[in-house]
C-alpha cells in the first residue's frame, strides 16, 4: 500500500508564516513509522511547513490528532475521503472523543498504536477492517522511533526523546492523565540510551510529562546519560530541589532547563485542580534557589481562570516570577479539554461558552472557552496577553539575565536565552487570534 502520514497544523493566519517554535519534530510520526512494515510505501506531509497535495494517490491516510488540531484534521480527512481514499485517525483527541472522530474517518484508533497498528494495516490490505480499534498497551519495551521519515524537513534542530509515558497524578484540567488513565509506563533504560545515541541532534527535548516520577530509576537513567555529552530540557516538578544528588546528576547528565508547572500561588486553586501536593514540598523560593544554584534554568508555567483568580493574582504571579528570575514563564489561561473533570464540571454548571471549542469556526487561539468566576472571559484573555508581554519585555529580559548561573550558563546557552526570549516576544501577537483549522 501507499500510505500518506500527515501532521496537521493548528491553523494559520493569512499571509503569515506558521509559528516557528511549533515546528518541532513530530515524535509520534517517527514512532508510527517504525511500526509500518517496509513493504509499504510511506510519505510524510507536515501541514505546519508545507502544502498537502490533496490530489496525490494513496491507499491510506494516517493522521494523529490533538484537540487543538481537530478541526484542521477533520477537514484534511474529508478532502481525501471525497476521493475514496481511506483515512485512519488516532491520537489523544480521538481517544477522548471517538464518536466524534468516527464521523470523519473510515477507521479510528482509541489508545496507543504500538501493539495494534500492524494488525490494522493487515486488515486494510485484506479489506476487512473495523470502524474502531481499541488498544490496551501495557509495556513500552522494544520501541524505537525511526526518524529517517524526517529527512528533508526543516524542523527545529532539537530531537525529541521519550523516556516514559503518562502521569500518575490527576490534575482536573489535564487530558494526559485522562488519556493514560493515571497510569505511568517506563521504557527500559537501555532503549532510551540507544534512542539518544541514534539522534543526530545533541540538543534534546525529553518529552516525558514528568521525568521525576520514579526517582531511583531517573537517577540511574541520568548516570547512563552522562557520557553521551548531550544538552537537554525536560519536564518535572518542584520536588527535585529536595534531592541534592538528583540535582547534581541532572546537571552532569546535560540538563539545561526543567519546565515546572507551578500553576497557581493560591492554595485553594491548587486544591480545586487537585494539585495541592505542589505546596507540600516546602517554600518555593528556597527550592527554586537550589535548582538555580545547580545551574539549571526553570521554565515556570502558570494557569489562570479558577474561582479565586482576579487581576491581583496576575500581578502577584508576575512579581513572583520576576523575583525568582525564571528563564521563561508562561501565563496561560485554563482551557476545558474534553473528557477532563474541569470540562465536565463547567458543562454541568452551564459555564461553557463553546460546547466544542475545538471545532468552532468562531474560536481562535487564546480565546476563553468558559465563563470565569471573578473576571469576564475577555478580561481573562487580555490579562494573559498583557503579562506575557510584560514578562518578555526588554527590561524583563535584561533583569532575568542577571541570574547568570542558571539563565546564562555558557556562551551558547546565553545566545539561546536572548534569541528565544525575543522570539517569544514576537510570537505573542502571532499566536493571538490564530484561527483553528
Amino acid at each position: 500500500m501507499k500510505i500518506i502520514m500527515i501532521v496537521p497544523s493548528i491553523g494559520k493566519k493569512e499571509n503569515e508564516a506558521y509559528i516557528r517554535t511549533w515546528q518541532m519534530q513530530p515524535l509520534t510520526i517517527a514512532q508510527l513509522y517504525s511500526l509500518i512494515p517496509k513493504r509499504h510505501e510511506v510519505v510524510l506531509y507536515d501541514d505546519r511547513m508545507e502544502s498537502i497535495p490533496y490530489d496525490e494517490d494513496a491507499d491510506l491516510v494516517i493522521i494523529s490528532i490533538e484537540t487543538y488540531t481537530a478541526r484542521r484534521s477533520y477537514y484534511i480527512a474529508e478532502k481525501f475521503r471525497q476521493r475514496g481514499i481511506k483515512v485512519l485517525l488516532g491520537g489523544y483527541h480521538v481517544t477522548l472523543l471517538p464518536e466524534e472522530a468516527e464521523k470523519h474517518a473510515d477507521m479510528v484508533l482509541v489508545g496507543e498504536a504500538e501493539n495494534i497498528l500492524p494488525k490494522i494495516l493487515d486488515d486494510i490490505e485484506d479489506n476487512h477492517y473495523e470502524k474502531r480499534y481499541v488498544s490496551h498497551l501495557t509495556t513500552l519495551n522494544n520501541l524505537m522511533p525511526d526518524r529517517s521519515i524526517f529527512k528533508g524537513k526543516n524542523y527545529l534542530p532539537v530531537s525529541l526523546v521519550e523516556s516514559s509515558r503518562g502521569c500518575p497524578y490527576n490534575c482536573d484540567f489535564c487530558s494526559i492523565s485522562v488519556f493514560h488513565k493515571q497510569k505511568y509506563k517506563m521504557r527500559p533504560i537501555d532503549d532510551v540510551i540507544e534512542d539518544i545515541r541514534r539522534c543526530k541532534n545533541k540538543n534534546l527535548f525529553i518529552v516525558d510529562d514528568n521525568i521525576m516520577v520514579d526517582v531511583p530509576r531517573t537517577k540511574e537513567l541520568l548516570r547512563r546519560m552522562i557520557p553521551l555529552n548531550i544538552k537537554w530540557v525536560g519536564q518535572g516538578s518542584i520536588h527535585i530541589a529536595q534531592d541534592n544528588e538528583l540535582l547534581k546528576l541532572l546537571k552532569r547528565a546535560g540538563c539545561a532547563m526543567i519546565l515546572i508547572g507551578f500553576e497557581s500561588l493560591n492554595e485553594n486553586n491548587l486544591k480545586k485542580m487537585k494539585k495541592e501536593w505542589n505546596l507540600s514540598f516546602g517554600k518555593y523560593n528556597k527550592l527554586i534557589k537550589r535548582i538555580h544554584r545547580a545551574g539549571i534554568g526553570i521554565y515556570a508555567t502558570f494557569v489562570f481562570g479558577y474561582e479565586e483568580d482576579n487581576e491581583k493574582a496576575f500581578e502577584e504571579t508576575f512579581k513572583f516570577a520576576m523575583r525568582n528570575k525564571f528563564l521563561f514563564a508562561a501565563f496561560n489561561h485554563l482551557l476545558p479539554f474534553p473528557g477532563t473533570e474541569f470540562y465536565n464540571r463547567l458543562k454541568s454548571e452551564k459555564k461553557l461558552i463553546y460546547d466544542k471549542w475545538w471545532v468552532s469556526s468562531e474560536y481562535t487561539y487564546g480565546d476563553i472557552a468558559f465563563k470565569p468566576q471573578l473576571l469576564t472571559a475577555d478580561k481573562l484573555r487580555n490579562l494573559c496577553i498583557k503579562y506575557r508581554k510584560k514578562y518578555f519585555s526588554i527590561g524583563s529580559i535584561l533583569h532575568r539575565a542577571s541570574n547568570m548561573h542558571a539563565n546564562l550558563q555558557n556562551p551558547m546557552f546565553s545566545h539561546i536565552y536572548f534569541i528565544q526570549s525575543l522570539l517569544a516576544r514576537k510570537e505573542i501577537n502571532q499566536k493571538t487570534g490564530l484561527p483553528l483549522g
